[in-house]
C-alpha cells in the first residue's frame, strides 16, 4: 500500500500527477489540515509536502503527532519556523536548483521588458497610436545592453545563472552576497556599494529574517533615477510601499517583479506603472522546471520512506 503524504499548500492537480502515482496524497487543497481531515486520519501522517513560502503556523504541527517529514516543493523554505521543526525533530527536505534555470530565464525576460520599454511599446502598436505617428513620451530611446552594469543581489544557483545569461548581453556583472565566490564577476564589498555601482539591481537572494526588507526606501535612492529593479527571490526583500513611493516620485526608472510581498497580488498602485512589469510567481513555471522540482520531491520522500536520510536536505 502506498505510503501516505499531506498535501498542505493549494498546488494544480497536473503538478501533482507524478508524485501521485507513487504515493497516497491527502490533498487540503490550501486549508488547515483539521478542516479537511479528521483527526483520526491525520494522526498517522509522516510526510508533508509543501510550498516553501508558505507559513507553517505550530497549531497546524500540532494535528499532526507523528509527522517526521515536511518536503518542500520548490528551492525556497522560508515558510518553515526550523525552531519548530528542530524541536519536533521533523527534518526538512527541499529541491535545490531544480528550477534554476527557468528563474534565472524569467529575470532575463523582466530584465529586457522593463528596460526596453515592451508594455509601452505593446500598446503604442495596439492602440494604433503607431499608425496614425502620434509622439508618446513614453517611447523616447532607452538605454542598450551593451556595457551596462548589471548587479545581481545573491550569488547561488539561480544568481550564477542569471550572471551567465547577463554576461551574454555584453554587460558588466557585479554581485554582492555573503560571502565572495570564484565566480569570473565584479565583487562589491556591500549591497550598498552594489545599488550605487549598478544600473540594472536583480534580487536573487533566499528570503529570511536577514534579508527582510533589505531593499527599502534608503536603498532605492541608492540605486538612482536610471536604476531598474528586477525580483524573483521573495517579495518580503522588498519595502513593497517604498518601492511604489520610488516609483511615484520617479526615484528609480522602473521594475520588474515576479514576487510580491503578499500573494496572489491583486491590482493596486504597482500595477498602475507603464514602466513596470508584473508576473504572478511563475519564475520557476516551466514544464522542465517543474519535472525537476518533482524528481527531488520524489526522491526526498522515496528516502525517507526507505528509512534513509533524505535526499535533498535543507535541516
Amino acid at each position: 500500500m502506498p505510503h501516505q503524504v499531506l498535501i498542505y499548500s493549494r498546488f494544480p492537480k497536473a503538478q501533482m500527477v507524478r508524485i501521485g502515482e507513487r504515493f497516497d496524497l491527502l490533498d487540503g487543497r490550501g486549508k488547515a489540515p483539521i478542516e479537511t481531515f479528521s483527526s483520526e486520519q491525520l494522526k498517522p501522517i509522516r510526510a508533508m509536502l509543501t510550498a516553501g513560502g508558505q507559513v507553517i503556523p505550530a497549531a497546524v504541527l500540532d494535528t499532526l503527532p507523528s509527522l517526521e517529514a515536511i518536503i518542500c516543493y520548490g528551492t525556497g523554505y522560508d515558510g518553515i519556523d526550523f525552531a519548530e521543526t528542530k524541536a519536533r525533530r521533523i527534518a526538512v527536505g527541499n529541491s535545490p536548483a531544480a528550477n534554476a534555470a527557468s528563474v534565472a530565464d524569467l529575470a532575463l525576460t523582466l530584465m529586457l521588458a522593463v528596460t526596453r520599454k515592451l508594455l509601452p511599446a505593446d500598446d503604442y502598436l495596439r492602440s494604433g497610436a503607431w499608425a496614425s505617428a502620434k509622439p508618446s513620451p513614453l517611447m523616447t530611446p532607452p538605454p542598450g545592453m551593451t556595457g551596462r552594469k548589471i548587479g545581481i543581489y545573491g550569488m547561488g544557483e539561480i544568481g550564477r545563472k542569471i550572471a551567465v545569461r547577463a554576461a551574454a548581453f555584453e554587460t558588466e556583472v557585479g554581485y554582492f552576497s555573503r560571502s565572495r565566490h570564484d565566480v569570473p564577476y565584479t565583487y562589491l564589498p556591500s549591497l550598498e556599494a552594489l545599488a550605487e555601482w549598478c544600473d540594472v539591481l536583480i534580487i536573487a537572494v533566499r528570503a529570511g529574517r536577514d534579508t527582510h526588507h533589505m531593499i527599502d526606501a534608503a536603498m532605492l535612492k541608492r540605486l538612482g533615477a536610471d536604476g531598474t529593479l528586477i525580483n524573483i527571490s521573495r517579495g518580503s526583500v522588498i519595502d513593497q510601499k517604498a518601492l511604489v513611493e520610488a516609483l511615484d516620485n520617479k526615484v528609480i526608472a522602473g521594475a520588474g517583479l515576479d514576487v510580491y510581498e503578499k500573494e496572489p497580488h491583486a491590482p493596486d498602485a504597482l500595477t498602475g506603472f507603464p514602466n513596470v512589469v508584473l508576473t504572478p510567481h511563475v519564475g520557476g513555471h516551466t514544464l522542465d522546471g517543474h519535472r525537476r522540482m518533482q524528481d527531488c520531491v520524489i526522491a526526498n520522500l522515496d528516502a525517507f520512506f526507505a528509512g534513509k536520510p533524505l535526499a535533498y536536505p535543507v535541516a
